[in-house]
């Protein structure tokens, strides 16, 4: 870039440039520069959580009476103006207008305050502009208008939460589809009787629904696990600003705050019994995040089975078959592999690696505060959309088209000596 193509803002440590059209300001071009990690950007689940705080916070603080009339370069502004115009700016980010706007790696510095100044900076620069100012002029001021009642250290743990709870519903659909198209397979394959197998040795008969409707209730139940799990991150402590006292905030402004977000969210929200454990404990991220531990080895489980039933098909067990979706051999023709069940072992395992971040940074947490929240959240929403893409895939490429092989189940059934225990009770051992 050219030096026209930047302009120049100040913050508490100098001066610095911005690129001329970012809607980011110079604390955000800071952790830009600071942080040049992963070249990842947040989720999109975090830009609208963070954007659905700010807008709410606006409106709440107009209605307290918080905000004061304004003037910048002779230009005058009321208090409802200032309010609107914040308020405006957060829903055109929550609906995904300023998406890379947001360019703060997630690993950057600790409780979130780059990724926090960010949302204040983009949304006081986009509420500037729809009151008539240029970029950097902050006719609405990031600090003293969009960070109004408000620290890093409220909000992130609360767009953290709030940013789960919005994908949960769809995780939720995408588990219901997979036990669904399970129970379809279930009863499919009711009268498909082959052998069990236990310790991967020959076992006492089962039918192939039989198994699939055990897969299909695993689902089921690690699904609930998630929805149980859910409901502690809808304990939000907005309004505990820096250590959970409430400085610097109205008295009605948490009450007031949870009421709002459910209002623009259309979450069920509840207020925290105590502003200071929401900020020091990431137990309730800690727990969502081992519920879709749990789910992932479930999956995990019964990928690994796909992929045992369908070995083969010449030498293997071959009681299944996948569909055939890609070739499965660059130098042998005619190869098929379970590439659907391979995909989500690999992404399951991923989940799982992320829960374990989520553990490690969750127990790291000092006294007043918890500084790891962002690559909580990262790990929250990055598990989710991991879960979302490759159970929906799972389920819409390899579950619904996968057959029996009855002639290959019913000869190998033949073949099992182990069904003799079923005459135990009339013959017995001897």
């Amino acid at each position: 870039m050219t030096k026209k193509e930047f302009r120049k803002e100040k913050d508490s440590l100098g001066e610095l440039r911005v690129p001329v059209l970012a809607l980011y300001g110079g604390q955000t071009q800071r952790a830009v520069d600071n942080f040049p990690i992963s070249g990842l950007k947040p989720w999109r689940a975090f830009v609208w959580s963070m954007a659905a705080v700010k807008r709410a916070a606006a409106l709440v603080n107009f209605e307290l009476g918080l905000f004061n009339d304004r003037e910048v370069n002779g230009k005058k502004f009321t208090a409802k103006q200032l309010a609107e115009s914040i308020a405006q700016a957060g829903e055109e980010v929550m609906d995904g207008k300023w998406d890379n706007e947001f360019v703060v790696d997630p690993f950057q510095a600790g409780a979130g305050t780059s990724h926090n100044m960010n949302a204040n900076e983009v949304m006081a620069n986009r509420a500037t502009q729809l009151l008539g100012g240029e970029l950097g002029v902050y006719y609405v001021h990031p600090n003293d208008h969009v960070n109004m009642a408000q620290s890093t250290n409220d909000t992130i743990p609360t767009a953290l939460r709030l940013g789960a709870l919005w994908r949960v519903d769809e995780l939720l659909t995408s588990l219901k589809n997979l036990q669904s198209a399970l129970e379809v397979k279930a009863v499919e394959f009711a009268d498909v009787v082959k052998s069990g197998r236990t310790h991967l040795q020959d076992a006492v008969p089962v039918t192939l629904g039989q198994e699939f409707s055990a897969y299909a209730k695993a689902v089921e139940r690690d699904a609930e696990r998630v929805r149980r799990a859910a409901y502690g991150l809808r304990r939000l402590g907005i309004g505990g600003t820096a250590v959970g006292s409430g400085l610097n905030a109205h008295p009605e402004y948490h009450a007031r705050m949870v009421k709002k977000l459910s209002e623009l969210t259309g979450l069920e929200l509840y207020e925290s019994d105590n502003l200071f454990e929401s900020m020091q404990s990431m137990a309730d991220a800690a727990d969502f995040s081992a519920s879709l531990r749990t789910l992932a080895l479930t999956l995990i489980r019964i990928a690994n089975d796909f992929r045992l039933l369908s070995s083969g098909p010449s030498t293997g067990l071959d009681e299944i078959r996948l569909p055939a979706v890609q070739p499965g051999s660059s130098i042998m023709p005619g190869k098929v592999n379970p590439v659907l069940a391979e995909m989500l072992d690999q992404a399951m395992f991923h989940v799982v690696g992320c829960d374990t971040t989520v553990a490690m940074a969750a127990q790291a947490g000092q006294l007043e505060l918890n500084v790891m929240m962002p690559i909580i959240a990262h790990n929250l929403f990055e598990m989710m959309q991991v879960m979302i893409g490759s159970v929906n895939a799972f389920t819409e490429r390899a579950v619904k088209g996968v057959t029996a092989n009855r002639e290959k189940a019913e000869g190998w059934l033949a073949k099992n000596a182990i069904i003799i225990t079923a005459l135990n009770p009339v013959i017995g051992y001897a």
